[in-house]
């Protein structure tokens, strides 16, 4: 893409204020102006996607959920896995991102993967459990996104796979092994990120740790574009759901 489409897209990013009556309707004027050269710019600013997928054990003939899934560009990571998928969705509130979605699939035939528009928090596949639920920079940006985690925890099968990277920002006092990030970084950050309601949060991390089982887990940082001393922490998160949870669910 040319400097003139990524500057009309930080232009967005620092001025469109995602105006509108609800979550929906914020997201969709957020991302309308930019949705054309969403995918590229992202590629540089959003690191650690393929390095998720590429850890998640994807089950032949299983369903995956990818909740705030966009443009469906995680597909493109593990293309040829995704015909060996009984089903996919693709969830989203961004209209305007969903069209472009809806293009890739039928560009690649993929005519088991689905966009929807649909909320994080409430979404049931239509089987009603999924194998694999995956959070790709998306959890920063649902509000009520321990929800979103939860309801993930409730259509995974007993054994099935969360995949979650995102920015975050460290508690202030951490377990040992789990990074720490300076005054500076825990406190600007999400002040930086937040004017375009993206919001960092030192919870994510030890609230996936509390409900899953880790398989997988980094702790990153990196170069944002076109601000070379400034640098943002992200994470990559595999976990699988407890046996345990079908017990639970039974005795509710």
């Amino acid at each position: 893409m040319s400097f003139s489409s990524d500057m009309k897209i930080i232009y967005h990013m620092l001025f469109t204020r995602g105006r509108g009556k609800d979550h929906a309707e914020r997201l969709d004027n957020f991302y309308s102006g930019q949705a054309e050269g969403y995918d590229d710019f992202r590629k540089r600013l959003l690191k650690g996607r393929q390095e998720m997928m590429q850890a998640i054990p994807l089950p032949e003939n299983g369903i995956w959920v990818d909740m705030g899934g966009g443009t469906g560009a995680n597909l493109e990571f593990i293309a040829e896995k995704i015909p060996e998928l009984k089903r996919v969705y693709l969830v989203d509130l961004a209209v305007s991102l969903l069209k472009i979605a809806e293009n890739r699939f039928l560009k690649h035939e993929w005519n088991h993967v689905k966009a929807l528009e649909g909320d994080a928090t409430i979404f049931t596949p239509e089987e009603g459990f999924a194998d694999v639920v995956t959070f790709s920079y998306s959890l920063t940006m649902i509000p009520d996104w321990f929800s979103a985690i939860d309801n993930a925890l409730r259509i995974l099968k007993p054994g099935g796979i969360i995949g979650v990277v995102d920015f975050y920002v460290s508690r202030k006092w951490t377990p040992e092994g789990f990074r720490r990030h300076g005054w500076i970084r825990r406190n600007y950050m999400p002040i930086h990120f937040g004017t375009d309601n993206v919001f960092l949060s030192p919870d994510h991390v030890p609230y996936l740790h509390k409900h899953f089982e880790p398989v997988e887990f980094q702790e990153h940082l990196a170069k944002i574009p076109y601000f070379p001393l400034m640098k943002a922490p992200y994470y990559i998160f595999v976990g699988k759901k407890p046996a345990t949870k079908q017990n639970e669910k039974a005795e509710e």
